[in-house]
C-alpha cells in the first residue's frame, strides 16, 4: 500500500515543526501578506540547501506560520543540523532590507501524527505547537534580540540533540520548564549561532505586572529586614563591629543613609539632603 494511501487511523511516527513569526498582530493588512511570503521562502529555501525532498514534507498554513510534518524516511539530524542552519541563514537575508527584522519561533518534536484531508493531528502535534508559542520562547527571542529561537521537546533532546551530530551542538541547548496548556514540561532552548542562551527558570509575569526595582530586589535577597531596636549598638559608646567575633552591622534603609566614624572637621559640614528648595542651608 502507498504510504499517501494509510487508512486515517493509522498514525505515522514523524518530525512536527511549528513556525511562528513574532508579534504577528503588529503587521497590518498590506504587510501581513509580505510577512508570510518571507516566512515560506526562509522555508522551502532552507528544504532546498538541505536537500529534502518537497513530497517528503507535509504544510499546513496557519495565518502568522506555519505547521510542517516531516515523513520518517528523512533523518531528523538533518533536520535539526543542516536544515536550522539553512533557515537561520535564509532569515538573516531576509532580515536585511527590513527596518523591523522577521523573528521566527519553531518548536519540533517527533511523535504519531495523523494525517486526513485537511491536515495532521495528533498530541505531537499540539506539543511542537505549544512549544513554539511557549512564553519563555517568546521572552527569549526578545530578550537575546535574536531572529529565531529553536525550542525542541525533551524527548527529542534526548533521543536526537544529547548526541550531537553535523551542526548540532547540545552543548548551546538551555533547558527549562514552560508552563503549557497541558501543564508545565521540560524543554530545551536554542539561539543558532549563539552560546546556550540563559533562560528565565519559569514563564514570565503576566503583562501588567509591577516588578520590583534593582534596589528593592537587592534588599531582598540579602534576607529579612533587621528589628529597630538597640542591639546592633552597645550601651558603652563602642561600635558594634569592634566586639570579638561580632558580625558586620546590616542596615534596611529607606531614604538616605551616611555612617561616619571617628571623624575631625575643621570647617562647618552639612550631612543628608537639601529639601524645601531654596529655603535656608543648615550647616
Amino acid at each position: 500500500m502507498d504510504d499517501d494511501t494509510m487508512d486515517v487511523a493509522e498514525a505515522r511516527y514523524e518530525l512536527v515543526i511549528s513556525v511562528d513569526a513574532r508579534r504577528s498582530g503588529a503587521y497590518d493588512d498590506v504587510d501581513k501578506p509580505r510577512m508570510r511570503a518571507r516566512i515560506y521562502r526562509v522555508l522551502e529555501a532552507a528544504f532546498t540547501h538541505a536537500k529534502v525532498a518537497r513530497d517528503a514534507v507535509h504544510m499546513e498554513d496557519r495565518g502568522d506560520g506555519v505547521l510542517l510534518s516531516v515523513a520518517g524516511r528523512i533523518a531528523v539530524t538533518r533536520l535539526l543540523g543542516l536544515w536550522m542552519v539553512e533557515v537561520h541563514e535564509s532569515l538573516r537575508d531576509e532580515n536585511r532590507a527590513l527596518r523591523v527584522p522577521l523573528g521566527l519561533r519553531v518548536g519540533m518534536h517527533v511523535g504519531p501524527v495523523r494525517h486526513d484531508g485537511r491536515g495532521i493531528s495528533g498530541r505531537a502535534v499540539d506539543l511542537a505547537c505549544r512549544l513554539a508559542d511557549s512564553p519563555v520562547a517568546r521572552q527569549l527571542l526578545d530578550a537575546e534580540r535574536a531572529d529565531l529561537v529553536l525550542v525542541v521537546s525533551e524527548s527529542l533532546y534526548e533521543d536526537v540533540v544529547s548526541s550531537g551530530g553535523k551542526f548540532i551542538e547540545p552543548a548551546r541547548y538551555s533547558s527549562a520548564r514552560p508552563e503549557l496548556k497541558e501543564g508545565a514540561v521540560t524543554a530545551w532552548f536554542h539561539l543558532p549561532g549563539r552560546p546556550a542562551p540563559a533562560v528565565p527558570l519559569g514563564d514570565p509575569p503576566p503583562a501588567g505586572t509591577e516588578t520590583p526595582a534593582r534596589g528593592e530586589a537587592g534588599a531582598e535577597a540579602a534576607g529579612p529586614d533587621i528589628p529597630d531596636d538597640d542591639t546592633d549598638v552597645p550601651d558603652d559608646g563602642t561600635d558594634g563591629d569592634d566586639r570579638t567575633g561580632a558580625p558586620g552591622a546590616r542596615y534596611t534603609v529607606h531614604g538616605d543613609m551616611s555612617q561616619h566614624r571617628d571623624n575631625v572637621y575643621q570647617q562647618p559640614v552639612h550631612i543628608g539632603r537639601i529639601t524645601g528648595g531654596a529655603g535656608p542651608r543648615k550647616d
